[in-house]
């Protein structure tokens, strides 16, 4: 019978560690939590009458996004070639 640690460094050394889980949850679970705490603070820069604060923040706050739906989703290679493009033809 193995033990934990030989049972562990089996398991290890088979290489079926992968963070895909931790990436999953994190997505699932932390991003739409920092979005909700985003979207109440704007609520309340908004509800004290700084329209123009509100709106210098939501550009950031979309290019964040964008920035985060990209690592995301892994086209990151794409959008860069996409760009280069618009700069070579």
């Amino acid at each position: 019978m193995k033990t934990s640690y030989e049972a562990a460094t089996s398991w290890l050394a088979q290489g079926q560690l992968s963070t895909g889980n931790l990436q999953g949850w994190i997505t699932n679970n932390i991003v739409p939590l920092i979005l909700l705490a985003i979207a109440v603070i704007l609520l309340w820069i908004g509800g004290k009458g700084d329209n123009a604060g509100v709106a210098r923040r939501s550009v950031g706050l979309i290019v964040g996004l964008i920035a985060l739906g990209i690592a995301v989703s892994g086209s990151g290679p794409a959008v860069g070639q996409a760009m280069a493009n618009l700069l070579t033809g």
